[in-house]
């Protein structure tokens, strides 16, 4: 598929999900069972709003991003809203949070949400993250929870990140990566693409573009290993290939990467 339909793929697959309330597996099959693989626990961070929650995270971005009283945070791909509102109660009041996702769906219902909530200092917009309508020089920091894998430019998403940070800004960022080589059948699976898994880079390669959209100090703070399920898995191979799989040392990993920008000034300087 081209960028354009995995685009539209990933739409409609989180339009859907905004839309009918329903939690989604990691892989992206939707359920009554609410699959959620990559899943991490808000329940004890201030500001988590259950609503908001719809189980699509692989990470705890803001537990890294040293956010600040008055910081103007910027989430990419922040659906319901779920890590703006945690973020909004570290800027204080005279901070401010905005969130940007493509589906329009999930803008709706994020802003909803903050509207419930009585939050005056978070906005949500529609919008892509490799076009990113934010002037330069904008964002004390950039958040971002298991969404870069689904950009398909990701070089064009990362040098975005880093035109719209202050000079000395700086991103917190929780994705998927691989390790190894996934299968072919694996690799051209959009509902795994869909499912944050075959869009993944390699982590050697997922530093690099960070390197080359020019940011410093990048650190891993966290990996967590996350074996894909056999039925999942199953829908794309055979029990043979499944064997196989199982045996190689490929692996879906987890984690939490900080980085900063500490040249390219501006007028905010």
């Amino acid at each position: 598929m081209n960028e354009k339909e995995l685009k539209g793929a990933v739409q409609e697959k989180y339009s859907a999900i905004a839309n009918s309330n329903a939690q989604c597996c990691a892989t992206g099959d939707c359920s009554s069972n609410d699959y959620t693989v990559f899943k991490q626990d808000y329940q004890s961070l201030e500001g988590y709003y259950p609503d908001a929650d719809l189980g699509l995270g692989c990470g705890l971005p803001t537990a890294f991003a040293s956010i600040k009283n008055g910081d103007l945070v910027v989430d990419l791909g922040s659906g319901a809203g779920n890590d703006c509102f945690i973020a909004a109660r570290l800027t204080g009041p005279t901070g401010r949070v905005i969130g940007i996702d493509f589906s329009a769906a999930m803008v709706r219902k994020a802003n909803q949400n903050a509207k419930k909530l009585g939050l005056k200092n978070v906005r949500f917009f529609k919008g892509e993250i490799e076009e990113l309508q934010v002037p330069s020089y904008a964002a004390d920091v950039v958040i971002s929870n298991c969404v870069l894998n689904l950009v398909p430019n990701k070089r064009n998403a990362l040098s975005e990140i880093y035109r719209i940070l202050k000079n000395q800004g700086h991103f917190s960022i929780s994705d998927i990566v691989i390790e190894g080589v996934l299968p072919m059948k694996l690799r051209q699976s959009i509902e795994l693409y869909c499912g944050c898994v075959s869009g993944a880079l390699s982590k050697e390669e997922y530093i690099q573009i960070i390197q080359d959209a020019g940011f410093k100090n990048i650190s891993i703070q966290k990996e967590t290993e996350y074996p894909v399920p056999d039925d999942i898995l199953l829908k794309h191979l055979t029990l043979e290939e499944l064997e196989g799989f199982k045996q190689s040392e490929v692996r879906v990993l987890g984690i939490h990467i900080v980085g900063e920008k500490l040249s390219g000034c501006g007028c905010c300087c």
